[in-house]
């Protein structure tokens, strides 16, 4: 009779429990694996997995859904191990308000679609509340670049050559003022507790974020990139 009650016990609960998951699944879809991505949703417990596993066609889908306004770049294979497929340029207007420079940003548009969350949902409001004014420009080193980690003759290949990672120099408020990786991290006022909050908003949503606190490498940069290690893989955030 007890083991039938405690059967039963478990069985109510398990129940319960699925019940109290469904209702998050559907009040909170960012939360769980296997919802589909929607860029109107707050940043959730798998919106970065999801990210990093978006094909092309779904994710302009998604951008031109959220306002984004883009231009998809022709195709490019340079060898066997540099390239790229459905990437796209950010163009000015829509729901973006942050430019870069250089101008001519391209970038695999899962990469671009993260951007777009890291904009409205970790650097304007990391803005807003370390200077109360938006930013409006990134400074990068570029996202394009066929070579190996490093720069090495040999070993792995950087996300780079797949413009798959972007490389972020500084930002731009409205008004002029610029916060620079090089000249503000190791420093102890506004713009060091910034650009710290923005590196560790980005590590919600790329595969890969490293800052100058990762190596000498990486001084004068954050290092954002969306490297596919699977929906259960390990992401770097340092």
């Amino acid at each position: 009779m007890r083991r039938r009650l405690a059967t039963l016990l478990v069985l109510v609960l398990a129940a319960f429990g699925g019940l109290l998951l469904y209702g998050h699944a559907r009040s909170h879809p960012e939360d769980v694996p296997w919802t589909a991505l929607d860029l109107a949703r707050p940043v959730g417990a798998f919106t970065g997995r999801k990210l990093a596993g978006l094909e092309g066609g779904r994710c302009m889908a998604l951008l031109t859904r959220a306002g984004v306004r883009f231009s998809r770049l022709p195709d490019r294979q340079a060898g066997p191990e540099c390239g790229y497929r459905q990437a796209v340029r950010f163009a000015p207007g829509g729901a973006l308000a942050i430019g870069y420079r250089p101008a001519d940003l391209g970038a695999q548009c899962r990469l671009a679609a993260a951007l777009a969350l890291w904009e409205w949902h970790v650097v304007q409001p990391a803005a807003q509340r370390h200077f109360g004014r938006p930013v409006v420009r990134i400074d990068h080193y570029g996202s394009y670049s066929c070579r190996r980690l490093y720069g090495r003759g040999s070993g792995a290949w950087s996300e780079h050559a797949h413009a798959n990672a972007l490389d972020i120099a500084g930002f731009t408020l409205a008004g002029g003022r610029r916060i620079a990786v090089l000249a503000d991290w190791r420093g102890h006022g506004e713009e060091a507790a910034f650009l710290r909050e923005v590196r560790d908003g980005a590590c919600r949503l790329f595969s890969t974020v490293l800052s100058p606190d990762y190596n000498a490498a990486h001084h004068n940069h954050l290092h954002l990139d969306q490297a596919a290690r699977g929906a259960w893989g390990w992401r770097a955030c340092r």
